[in-house]
């Protein structure tokens, strides 16, 4: 007769009569129990049943043994040394366990992209296989390849934006030569490595806005201003700073945020401004933010308002390099005629409203910038207010505005 098999927890007596009871382990289910564990009391077969019957069990059972065995270890310089390599050397072997578990099922680089990679030469996403492809599209699409890029500090955050210096004709002033002394203090280079993170001013004298334009300037230009300097930001911030990397694609986003530059816009509010720039960015850059990073360009806005004339005449030399560079990138670029043509009758009128705007800035005093700090604060708080669903300005109830020529471009 068959020996009886039994799956309760209760001991079983045994003797000369009645054969021991063979109780099957709780966890697999397939062997005979030979051990107990001293928590709960469940019945297990092996060494891989018992860490996987009950991983809380488990875990406090050797936390205990191991706080036990701490107490009565003199704790010294070297043991904690010690302990700490131990920590490390655990922590690192569940980031590599992690890393291979989430990439158990994907391939690699083929051995010709590698190769192409390791000689230097430059690969292109044509140059990738049909599943490289779709990893490289679901790393971009998981934000993957973004955390392996070191983000980007905006100029006008550092502390060297706060004492920009041009001269009276708003250029550039000259810049003392780069010392070699090796005794020269750290703090004089970290200073001009700062220095030399701010984008360079004009070149050449800033002539009188009175000799550009006939008529006085109109009032709204410090809004038009708001509008150029919101698209800067915002390209720099999502080309990382590296606007030379695409010098047409970085000038021909500035124009489709700009409704100054783009478009011939004239608004005539601060809060018009904001809101076609924040429905512009929350539209076209959903997936890089949306909302939260039109706020954070509005934040830069104002940081760079607030600055004063120096750093926005600045800001606007940047920015008409990079419509020039994009206007030489273009006559290079192998594309259509008639898009050529397009492309460049936008990005030449928007070089010569940023030039205009960057004369009329020369000229104005610091009041005017304190004021416009304060107003665009008073919108951002005005709009976070209404839980971000400020409605913009509709056009039909605008008055028809497009007769008025509150900027005259320069012949």
């Amino acid at each position: 007769m068959a020996e009886p098999i039994l799956t309760s927890d209760k001991p079983s007596s045994s003797s000369s009569l009645n054969p021991p009871s063979r109780i099957i382990c709780h966890v697999c289910q397939k062997q005979f129990s030979q051990y107990t564990c001293p928590r709960c009391n469940s019945r297990y077969c092996s060494l891989k049943c018992y860490q996987s019957h009950s991983r809380l069990c488990t875990e406090s059972f050797m936390r205990d043994n191991v706080v036990e065995e701490m107490r009565q270890m003199q704790s010294d310089d070297e043991t904690k040394r010690k302990m700490v390599d131990i920590l490390k050397r655990f922590h690192s072997e569940e980031e590599m366990d992690s890393m291979d578990e989430d990439g158990s099922t994907e391939s690699t680089l083929s051995e010709e992209t590698m190769q192409k990679i390791l000689s230097g030469g430059e690969v292109n996403f044509d140059d990738l296989s049909a599943d490289e492809k779709k990893q490289f599209l679901r790393a971009v699409a998981s934000g993957e390849l973004s955390r392996m890029i070191e983000p980007w500090d905006p100029w006008w955050l550092k502390p060297s934006a706060r004492t920009i210096s041009l001269s009276k004709q708003g250029t550039q002033l000259v810049q003392p030569l780069a010392r070699h002394d090796s005794s020269a203090p750290p703090e004089d280079d970290l200073e001009s490595n700062q220095s030399s993170e701010i984008p360079p001013g004009p070149e050449a004298p800033l002539p009188p806005i009175s000799k550009l334009s006939s008529t006085e300037p109109s009032p709204l230009i410090v809004v038009h201003l708001v509008d150029i300097i919101f698209s800067y930001c915002l390209m720099l911030r999502l080309y990382n700073g590296d606007w030379q990397s695409d010098a047409i694609g970085s000038a021909m986003m500035v124009l489709s945020v700009s409704s100054v530059l783009g478009q011939g816009g004239q608004p005539e509010s601060v809060q018009e401004v904001l809101s076609y720039c924040l429905e512009q960015t929350c539209s076209s850059y959903k997936d890089m933010g949306g909302l939260q990073l039109g706020l954070t360009v509005l934040d830069d806005t104002i940081s760079l308002v607030s600055l004063g004339s120096s750093a926005l005449i600045c800001a606007l030399c940047d920015l008409q390099r990079v419509i020039q560079e994009g206007e030489r990138e273009l006559k290079l670029e192998k594309t259509k005629k008639s898009r050529k043509v397009e492309m460049k009758n936008k990005l030449k009128p928007a070089e010569r409203k940023i030039y205009f705007i960057m004369c009329w800035v020369h000229e104005q005093p610091g009041e005017v910038w304190s004021s416009a700090a304060a107003l665009l604060r008073a919108e951002k708080i005005s709009y976070i207010g209404c839980g971000g669903s400020k409605s913009s300005v509709k056009r039909e109830d605008k008055v028809e505005s497009k007769s008025k020529v509150l900027i005259e471009e320069m012949k």
